[in-house]
């Protein structure tokens, strides 16, 4: 019996550790997604009031991946 509440023990830890495992590239996403919509919404913003950012792959993908820090760079590289 003692054999059996151990080997459940132990898996349910193994169980836990794998999820935890799993779940950590989902955050990741959702991190890269959340950062991608806010930075498309702030370069459109950007571009509403009139600053001139021309909007491409690589300004989208630095406003994609760094959000609104990245949002700050592009507009600041485009006006140099």
């Amino acid at each position: 019996m003692i054999e059996l509440v151990v080997a459940f023990a132990v898996g349910m830890i193994v169980l836990c550790l794998v999820a935890k495992l799993i779940a950590l590239p989902f955050k990741l996403l959702w991190k890269f997604i959340t950062n991608s919509i806010v930075g498309a919404i702030l370069l459109w913003v950007v571009t509403l009031f009139g600053v001139q950012v021309k909007i491409n792959i690589l300004t989208a993908l630095i406003a994609g991946v760094f959000g609104i820090p990245g949002v700050i760079a592009v507009v600041v590289f485009q006006h140099l």
